[in-house]
Formats: C-alpha cells, sequence, structure tokens
C-alpha cells in the first residue's frame, strides 16, 4: 500500500511539474543548464542500485522520459520527485520484506507512468 502511494505521489509530482512549466517564464541559463547534463549522468550510473529489476527497469525508463521528453521547465521538479521515490524505494529495499514488496511497487509505478507519461510520447 505504501509502494502505490509512492508512485501515486511520484505520478501526482510529474503532472505538477508539466503545470507549471506552462508559463512564458524562461529559466536563466545559468549555472542550472550545466547541472541538468551532470545531474542526468550520475542518474543514469545509478540506475541498477536497487536490486529489483522492475525497479531499476523503472528508473531507467522514466529518467530516459524526462532527459528526452519532458519540457525543460518540469525537468528539475521531475527529477526531484523521482530523486524522493529513489531514496524511499531504498530504505524498503534494506530488508527482504521490503524488496519482495518493492517488485509489485515498481510494477504499478510503471503501469502508472505508461498512463502519466504518455503525454509526453513516453513508452514504458
Amino acid at each position: 500500500m505504501i509502494l502505490r502511494l509512492l508512485a501515486a505521489v511520484l505520478v501526482a509530482g510529474v503532472a505538477s511539474a508539466a503545470c507549471s512549466g506552462g508559463g512564458s517564464e524562461k529559466a536563466p541559463p545559468s549555472s542550472a543548464a550545466a547541472q541538468a547534463p551532470a545531474t542526468a549522468a550520475a542518474a543514469r550510473a545509478g540506475t541498477a542500485e536497487f536490486g529489483v529489476p522492475e525497479c531499476d527497469e523503472y528508473i531507467s525508463k522514466y529518467l530516459a522520459c524526462i532527459d528526452s521528453k519532458v519540457p525543460e521547465a518540469g525537468r528539475a521538479m521531475a527529477r526531484q520527485a523521482l530523486d524522493q521515490t529513489k531514496a524511499q524505494w531504498k530504505q524498503a529495499a534494506s530488508t527482504p520484506a521490503g524488496k519482495s514488496g518493492l517488485a509489485t511497487g515498481c510494477k504499478a509505478a510503471t503501469d502508472a507512468a505508461r498512463t502519466s507519461m504518455a503525454a509526453y510520447g513516453c513508452s514504458f
């Protein structure tokens, strides 16, 4: 149940990020632009960190979607939501019972992302 809640929070965060980026505001081309590739590379490097194939695959596909399809205005918020989810999943993966529950939770997160991220043209 907690994992389903986490998936819902992640989806809500991405939806919020997408909705908030519709204005005419432009992000300043400061160090944030320089940090984005480094952040993406660091995140991709750590995608096989749960030891649960469903979760590792989800993280990998979600990051690919964020990096290639989500408008720049929503990327930071989407990454932040994903980082929070990863932290919670790492904590759950620290026990055998939590790890077995993650498989189901990550499958549910993938199913939810398949629907929510389709608006960006992402496939899961």
